[in-house]
Parts: C-alpha cells; sequence; structure tokens
C-alpha cells in the first residue's frame, strides 16, 4: 500500500516501493532527493539553512544542509538502499528577500544550493537534475517507484516532471 509521507519543514523522510514524499512551501530552503533506482528507496530533506552551528548539530539535524544531508545518507542506506547506487535530483533555494546591499547573509536560497553541490561531490552522489534558484516558491513531489519529481509553483502556476 502507498504511503504519502508529508516532510515538514527542517524535516527529512525515507520512503519506498510506492511511497511518495512530498514537501511544501521551499521558498529559500531546498529540497534535496536521494534515491537509489534499484531498490526503489527515496529519501528527502526539507533544508532551510547551509550549515549547522556546533550548539545544535545533534538537535536539529534536518534544519541544516550539512547534517541534513549525512542524516538522510544515514537513513536511506539502513533503509537497504545501495550508497553506491545513490543519485539526486533537488528544487528550491529561490531567492525570496530582495535587498539593495550584495550581504551573501540574505542569500540564503544560492548559499543551501551550494551547500547540497559541494556534499554531493564530496560523496561522488551524481546529481541528476535540479530546479533551482529564480524567486518563486515550491512544492515538490518525489515518486519512489519511478525516481520521478514533480514540482509545482504557485505564482506563475506551474508544473513540471523532472
Amino acid at each position: 500500500m502507498a504511503n504519502n509521507i508529508l516532510i515538514g519543514i527542517a524535516d527529512l523522510a525515507v520512503g519506498k516501493g510506492t511511497d511518495t514524499l512530498t514537501t511544501l512551501g521551499l521558498g529559500s530552503c531546498v529540497g534535496l532527493v536521494l534515491y537509489d533506482r534499484l531498490s526503489k528507496i527515496g529519501g528527502m530533506a526539507h533544508i532551510m539553512l547551509p550549515q549547522a552551528p556546533p550548539t545544535v548539530a545533534q538537535k536539529h539535524k534536518a534544519q541544516y544542509g550539512d547534517t541534513a544531508f549525512e542524516e538522510l545518507l544515514s537513513q536511506i542506506v539502513r533503509a537497504g538502499a545501495n550508497p553506491y547506487l545513490l543519485v539526486a535530483k533537488m528544487a528550491g533555494g529561490a531567492h525570496m528577500f530582495a535587498t539593495s546591499t550584495g550581504n551573501d547573509v540574505m542569500k540564503v536560497g544560492q548559499r543551501n544550493i551550494e551547500i547540497c553541490h559541494t556534499l554531493l561531490q564530496k560523496r561522488g552522489i551524481r546529481l541528476l537534475t535540479e530546479d533551482t534558484g529564480g524567486s518563486v516558491g515550491r512544492t515538490i513531489v518525489f515518486y519512489c517507484e519511478t525516481g520521478a519529481l514533480t514540482i509545482r509553483t504557485a505564482w506563475p502556476k506551474t508544473e513540471k516532471t523532472i
């Protein structure tokens, strides 16, 4: 029986077979998906910020790109995915806050995208495709059975599958 697993902000989950993984409201946040095509096991993290301060790293693992990535990787492998077959997809990382300065602190979306790219490259996990940046929020649905990632935007209203 298929489960639709809803992933909240700063959360992550793993599904398999006919399960779907859904996260809503990706603005500057990034939805990162890891997937083993052979076992049809997938995992998704809703990442809010790129790096965890040392004082909160263990308490809020899914909130930060660096700790969420490692926790998602650990959980997906424990669920039966082969770490050598993993591929990735991601969406989000929009620039949601207009600023008149060139201050990188406000470029949270870009920093979230960059940390995901760095971590995937470091682990040798191929990023198949991404729908990142821009200035619109996204809702994403990942289908474990097919590996398809559907991305919806509210304004302008669009839907595509990658």
